[in-house]
C-alpha cells in the first residue's frame, strides 16, 4: 500500500492504535459491568498534577488512567513553587450520584469541587475551616475525610489544624456550619499499591461506563496534545515528497456578510517594564524614592527607597511634598546620581525637560557619562520650602549609558526628580516614548485594552488596581507594588491611557477587577479567593461607576470636572468596560461580579460590558463564565488562550460553530508561545478563521504587547525594546498587516488544492474582506507549507483597477528575521503570483 503525500494518516493510525491499546484497556467484549475506582494524588511536581484515578476488577491488579492523568487540578495560589497544589484529596458521592472532591491546599482553607462524571468538574470554592474560631488559625487545613451523616442528612468534613482535629457540616456543599472539635478518629482512606507504589485515597465501586468515559477523555486529550505538537522539523518529516501545490481560489464577491472592523487592537499591561522604563516617557528610575522592599516581597535587599540612586544622601519622611509620596532625599555637600533604566539614552542636539521638587541650597543638575564628561547642565536655587523647578537640558552627544547627577555645596532636599525627552508622542505633557508609541500606532489598532491583565486585579486584595490612585498631579498619585514583581509609579495612569487611545484613534477598553484579586495571587494568603468584603462592595461598585463618569461626564459632574482639570474638558466617549480578567469563577466571584455588572447596566445601559470566561479555551472557568454571560445577556465576553503553533493550525474553525444569538467574543489575549516565523504563520492562519467569523468575534489582541530586554517576566512578547532601540518581532508584522488591512464585510471564497491531504489543507488558508470606506478588496493568503503554492484566483462580478498593492512576508520558519516587502503589481500578475514556502501575502485591490 502506498500513502503518497499522506504520511500523517499513517502516523495518526499507528498513534491511535498505540493510545487505544497502550493504557491497559480491555476489548469491549471483556469489559465488566462494575469495577473498583480509586482516587488519589501524588507529590510529584510539588503536588500540581492534580487528581488521579486507577481502576480494578479485583482490587489486586490496578490500571492507572493516564498514567496519573490530571482529571482535576487545584487552582489555588500562584504558579510559583507552592501554588496550584493538591494534597489529601477525598471523594464522597451524594445521594444524587454527584461526586464531591475535597482537598488540602497550602493555606488555612480546604477546597471543594463537584462532578457528575469525574471528567467535567464544576467551579472550585475555598472554605475557611477555622472561620468561626477566635484568632482564625493561620495554619494549613488538612482534609482527613468526609463522612456521610445519613441520620441528619448532612456531610461532615473532617480536617486538622495545628495538630487538632475539627469537623464542619454541610447539606448543600455551599454553606458550612461552625467548626467543632472532632473527637472521632475515622480512617476512611484506603491504601492501594499501583505499579509498586502505595497511595492513600478513596475507593468506590462504579459502573464500567463511567471509567470507560474517563479513559476516552484521557485518550482524546493525549491524542490532541500529540497532534498539536508541530514544528518546521516535524513538517519536514510529515511532508516528505510533497510537490508544489496549486490552489484554485474563487472569490464570490456577491456573497458577503457584515463583520466587525475592530478585529485588530492592542492589549497593554504593565508587564516586562512596559510602562515605567518603557512606554512611559520618564527616563529616571525611582524618581520619587518610593521603591520598597515589598515590591519584590523582600527578596532583594537592594530594592528599597534608594534603588537606582548613588551618592551622598539619606532618605527622610518629615514634611514631604504630599502624603501619598512620603519619601524624599537630602543631599549633603555632595551629589546624587541616577542611571535610569539600564542607563539613560540621549540624542545629540535634542532637548530634555528636567523637573524637580527641591528645598535648601543652590544646586546643579548635569547629564554625564561614566568618564565624567558632561553632556548638559543647568542650575537651580531652592528656598526653605518645597518648590518645583522646570529646566531644559540640551544634549551634546548621542549615547545610551548616561546618568543624571544633582550636586550641591550645602544641603538640598529633592523629590520627584524627572527627565523627559521633548520629542514625545503627540507632544503630550507627561507623555509617551515616541518610538514605542509610533510602533504601536503603526499597527493601526482599533482599540486599546488596559491596564491589564493580572495587573488590573492584582496580587491580593490590597493590590487591586484602583484607577483613582492614578490620576491627578504626579506627586499625589499612589504608587504600588506590581504583581509582576517590580514597582508601578502610576505616572502612566488612566488619564494618559485615555489620551493615548484618543491619539491613536482607538476605542478605550479599560478593565477593572471584579471585586476579587488575581486567581494566581501569591500575596494575602487565603484572601486570594475571598474577595472584597461584601460590606465594602458598594464603595467599590461606586468606583466603577465613577470611572465612567470620569471618562464621559460633563464638566459639571464631580469626576468630569477632575478630567477637565487634567486638561481634557471634552468627554473621552468611553463605550466599553471590561469587568474581570481570567478569574476563577467561584461563588465569591459571581456574587461580586453580578453586583458590578448590574450596577453598570442600570446606570449606564449604553456602556458595552465585556465579561470574562477564564484563561483557557475550555474547562470549568470557561464553561462557568459563559453560563453567567448567558444569564446576564452580556454583549461581549473576553476569551484568552496561549497555545502551541499546532493548536492554532488545527483549530482554525474554532468559532465556526459559535451560537450567533449569544454574546459576541473579544479574543483579549492569545499567542502561540514563540517569536519564530513559524509561530507568526500559525497566528496568521488562525486569524483567517477569526476574520471569517468576524460576525461573532468583534475584537482580538495579541498578548503581551511590550517587553524591555533583560527585564521580562513573560515570553513571548510582540515588541521588545532597549533604552534606544525598538525591536518588533515577526509576530508584530502579522498583527500590523491585519491591522492595516481590515474590512467590514467578509467575502465568501472557495479553495481547491491540488493535494487533498488534510494536513496540507490546514496549512493553506484564504480570507477575503472588503472595506466599504475605501472600496478596496483585500485578499489574505497563508502558506504554512515547506513547498510553494501557486494560486489561480478568480473574481466574480468585480472590475478591479490596474494595480494591486502586494505585500509578502516570507522566510525561514525557524528564524525571526522575516519582514514584509510591498510592491505594486498588475492584477493578473498578483492573482497568480507564486507564494514561496512559508509565506503570508496580503493583496489590496482597488475596485471601480
Amino acid at each position: 500500500m502506498v500513502f503518497k503525500n499522506k504520511p500523517l494518516n499513517l502516523i495518526s493510525f499507528f498513534l491511535f492504535v498505540f493510545i487505544i491499546f497502550g493504557f491497559g484497556v480491555k476489548p469491549k467484549s471483556e469489559n465488566p459491568d462494575k469495577v473498583y475506582l480509586f482516587a488519589y494524588s501524588t507529590l510529584k511536581n510539588n503536588g500540581k498534577n492534580g487528581l488521579h484515578f486507577a481502576w480494578s476488577t479485583d482490587q489486586q491488579n490496578w490500571f492507572s488512567i493516564g498514567p496519573e492523568f490530571g482529571f482535576l487540578k487545584s487552582d489555588f495560589g500562584s504558579w510559583g513553587p507552592t501554588g496550584k497544589s493538591m494534597s489529601e484529596p477525598f471523594l464522597v458521592q451524594d445521594k444524587a450520584g454527584v461526586f464531591h472532591c475535597f482537598w488540602s491546599v497550602k493555606d488555612n482553607v480546604f477546597a471543594h469541587s463537584e462532578s457528575k462524571d469525574l471528567v467535567n468538574w464544576g467551579r472550585q470554592n475555598y472554605i475557611q475551616g477555622m472561620k468561626n474560631f477566635v484568632g482564625k488559625n493561620q495554619d494549613k487545613s488538612v482534609i482527613s475525610n468526609v463522612q456521610v451523616d445519613e441520620k441528619n442528612g448532612q456531610y461532615l468534613v473532617h480536617f486538622s489544624e495545628s495538630g487538632k482535629n475539627y469537623f464542619s457540616a454541610t447539606r448543600d456543599f455551599k454553606s458550612y456550619s461552625s467548626s467543632e472539635i472532632d473527637a472521632t478518629s475515622l480512617k476512611l482512606r484506603k491504601e492501594i499499591a499501583i505499579n509498586g507504589e502505595v497511595f492513600q485515597g478513596t475507593l468506590f465501586k462504579v459502573d464500567w461506563s463511567l471509567v470507560d468515559n474517563m479513559i476516552k477523555k484521557m485518550e482524546s486529550v493525549k491524542f490532541r496534545d500529540k497532534q498539536n505538537t508541530t514544528s518546521p522539523k516535524s513538517d519536514s518529516l510529515l511532508f516528505v515528497g510533497l510537490k508544489p501545490v496549486k490552489a484554485e481560489i474563487a472569490i464570490h464577491t456577491e456573497k458577503a456578510k457584515k463583520i466587525s472592523n475592530m478585529l485588530t487592537g492592542v492589549f497593554f499591561e504593565d508587564i516586562n517594564y512596559a510602562a515605567d522604563g518603557g512606554l512611559y516617557g520618564e527616563l529616571i528610575q525611582n524618581r520619587d524614592f518610593e521603591y520598597s522592599l515589598h515590591d519584590k516581597k523582600g527578596s532583594d535587599e537592594k530594592w528599597n527607597a534608594s534603588m537606582a540612586w548613588n551618592g551622598d544622601f539619606k532618605i527622610v519622611k518629615e514634611n514631604p511634598i504630599h502624603v501619598n509620596n512620603p519619601n524624599y532625599a537630602i543631599i549633603s555637600k555632595g551629589s546624587i546620581s541616577n542611571f535610569g533604566f539600564d542607563g539613560i539614552a540621549l540624542k545629540a542636539n535634542d532637548k530634555y525637560n528636567f523637573s524637580v521638587f527641591a528645598k535648601g541650597t543652590k544646586a546643579v543638575v548635569r547629564l554625564k557619562l561614566a568618564s565624567g564628561e558632561t553632556l548638559a547642565e543647568a542650575k537651580f536655587t531652592p528656598s526653605t520650602s518645597w518648590k518645583k523647578f522646570d529646566l531644559i537640558l540640551k544634549v551634546s552627544k548621542t549615547v545610551n549609558d548616561a546618568h543624571l547627577e544633582i550636586s550641591t555645596d550645602g544641603e538640598t532636599a529633592v523629590d520627584m526628580v524627572s527627565l523627559f525627552p521633548q520629542k514625545i508622542f503627540k507632544n503630550r505633557k507627561n507623555g509617551l516614548r515616541l518610538d514605542l508609541a509610533e510602533t504601536i500606532a503603526d499597527m493601526h489598532p482599533k482599540f486599546v485594552r488596559f491596564p491589564g491583565g493580572c495587573v488590573a486585579h492584582g496580587d491580593g486584595l490590597h493590590n487591586i488596581y484602583r484607577w483613582k490612585n492614578t490620576i491627578g498631579p504626579l506627586e499625589s498619585r499612589i504608587p504600588m507594588r506590581n504583581i509582576w514583581n517590580y514597582h508601578q509609579s502610576m505616572g502612566l495612569g488612566y488619564f494618559e491611557y485615555f489620551q493615548f487611545c484618543e491619539d491613536l484613534g482607538a476605542e478605550a477598553v479599560p478593565v477593572l477587577a471584579a471585586g476579587v484579586p488575581c486567581q494566581n495571587s501569591s500575596d494575602g494568603g487565603s484572601g486570594q479567593q475571598f474577595g472584597i468584603p461584601i460590606e465594602e462592595m458598594d464603595d467599590y461598585v461606586q468606583d466603577v461607576l465613577d470611572l465612567i463618569e470620569y471618562a464621559n461626564g460633563s464638566v459639571n459632574t464631580v469626576w468630569g470636572k477632575e478630567r477637565a482639570e487634567a486638561g481634557h474638558p471634552k468627554p473621552f466617549n468611553l463605550k466599553y468596560i471590561g469587568i474581570g480578567n481570567e478569574d476563577l469563577i467561584s461563588d465569591v466571584f459571581e456574587e461580586r461580579y453580578k453586583m458590578i455588572v448590574k450596577a453598570v447596566q442600570q446606570k449606564y445601559p449604553e456602556i458595552i460590558v465585556i465579561g470574562t470566561v477564564g484563561p483557557f479555551f475550555e474547562g470549568t472557568d470557561y464553561n462557568e463564565g459563559w453560563r453567567i454571560a448567558d444569564e446576564l445577556k452580556l454583549p461581549i465576553v473576553d476569551e484568552h488562550y496561549y497555545q502551541s503553533p499546532g493548536w492554532f493550525i488545527n483549530n482554525q474553525n474554532f468559532y465556526d460553530s459559535y451560537d450567533r444569538a449569544k454574546s459576541k467574543v473579544y479574543l483579549g489575549e492569545y499567542a502561540s508561545w514563540g517569536n519564530k516565523f513559524y509561530n507568526a504563520l500559525a497566528e496568521a492562519l488562525y486569524l483567517t478563521g477569526v476574520e471569517r467569523n468576524g460576525d461573532v468575534v468583534t475584537m482580538a489582541s495579541y498578548a503581551p504587547l511590550l517587553a524591555r530586554e533583560k527585564h521580562t517576566q513573560w515570553n513571548p512578547d510582540l515588541i521588545y525594546f532597549t533604552g534606544d532601540e525598538v525591536k518588533p518581532t515577526v509576530n508584530y508584522f502579522v498583527q500590523q498587516l491585519y491591522g492595516q488591512n481590515p474590512g467590514n464585510h467578509y467575502v465568501e471564497s472557495t479553495l481547491r488544492l491540488s493535494d487533498n491531504n488534510d494536513e496540507v489543507r490546514k496549512r493553506v488558508a484564504v480570507s477575503v474582506v472588503s472595506d466599504e470606506a475605501s472600496g478596496d478588496l483585500i485578499i489574505k493568503l497563508v502558506n504554512a507549507l515547506p513547498v510553494a503554492v501557486t494560486p489561480a484566483i478568480s473574481l466574480d462580478h468585480l472590475a478591479p483597477t490596474k494595480n494591486v498593492t502586494y505585500t509578502v512576508l516570507s522566510g525561514n520558519p525557524e528564524l525571526t528575521t522575516a519582514r514584509p516587502v510591498t510592491q505594486q503589481l498588475s492584477v493578473a500578475t498578483a492573482l497568480s503570483k507564486e507564494l514561496p514556502p512559508y509565506a503570508f501575502v496580503v493583496m489590496r485591490i482597488k475596485t471601480k
